[in-house]
């Protein structure tokens, strides 16, 4: 069968039936087209889906990480976002040093099918969303992590019994196919994110949680800030040989941090 395909138009002219020979149709005598039935209502693409479902999953996004994710210029992410507030689907605003952020109203929070509370994210917490995010941008970026995918927080909690008591939760997993056969077909990781140094007695006790969860992680992946990294090694240091071999401690990537002053994308 022949494929189907639009006829090829001419720029700048509208394609139109051809009226009878020796009848003229005006514009004004033309039938107005029918209205159409989500006219005045934002139609969103791929690209907005992707977008809205990455800040429902972490809590924000500040403009220069969504706008990494999404592939777009900043002008470009600024005529996005304007569209989703446009539809109360998200707000958007400065809050704190570095680049605005966008983050989902209950409206558009409903219309990605999720529960989670929406609105606004507290200062307390702007610095580890960052960090979050940005090292979900880079791991998706590597090839070693090619067919992985990434497991957010607010999903491993929802998933949890409501009556169950509350663990330490894991800031994301990575979970690997089953197919094709690989040396991390069918695994789970979890992904901790460390921007500041805890003690080493609850550094111990989250590891040794993660660890020995069921069911298990496979591996635990540690990405740490400077300040963190000494607490973080000597932790795993101590840890049994069976335990100290699932533990890989990297730098969290450089987009984890504030930009540089002046830097507003």
């Amino acid at each position: 069968m022949a494929a189907w395909t639009l006829p090829r138009l001419r720029p700048g002219r509208a394609f139109f039936p051809h009226p009878p020979k020796g009848e003229l149709v005006t514009t004004s005598q033309a039938a107005a087209p029918p209205r159409r039935s989500d006219a005045g209502r934002v139609r969103l693409q791929q690209r907005d889906i992707d977008g809205l479902l990455l800040a429902a999953e972490h809590y924000a996004a500040p403009y220069d990480l969504l706008s990494a994710a999404l592939d777009v210029t900043p002008a470009r992410l600024r005529g996005i976002t304007a569209r989703w507030r446009a539809a109360g689907l998200a707000a958007t605003g400065t809050l704190g040093p570095g680049p605005a952020w966008c983050w989902l109203t209950p409206a558009g929070m409903a219309a990605t099918g999720h529960r989670w509370p929406a609105g606004e994210p507290s200062l307390a917490r702007l610095a580890h969303i960052r960090a979050v995010l940005a090292t979900r941008i880079s791991l998706q970026a590597d090839p070693g992590y090619a067919g992985a995918w990434w497991h957010a927080e607010r999903r491993i909690r929802a998933a949890l019994p409501a009556s169950a008591a509350k663990p330490h939760i894991a800031d994301a997993e990575i979970h690997w196919p089953s197919a094709p056969p690989g040396p991390h077909a069918g695994q789970v990781w979890a992904v901790e994110v460390e921007l500041t140094a805890k003690t080493a007695a609850r550094t111990a006790r989250i590891m040794a949680r993660l660890l020995a969860r069921r069911p298990g992680y496979a591996r635990l992946v540690y990405l740490t800030a400077p300040a963190a990294r000494p607490v973080v090694t000597a932790t795993a240091a101590r840890l049994p040989d069976s335990q100290r071999s699932r533990v890989d401690i990297r730098d969290l990537p450089p987009a984890a941090f504030l930009p540089a002053p002046g830097n507003r994308s």
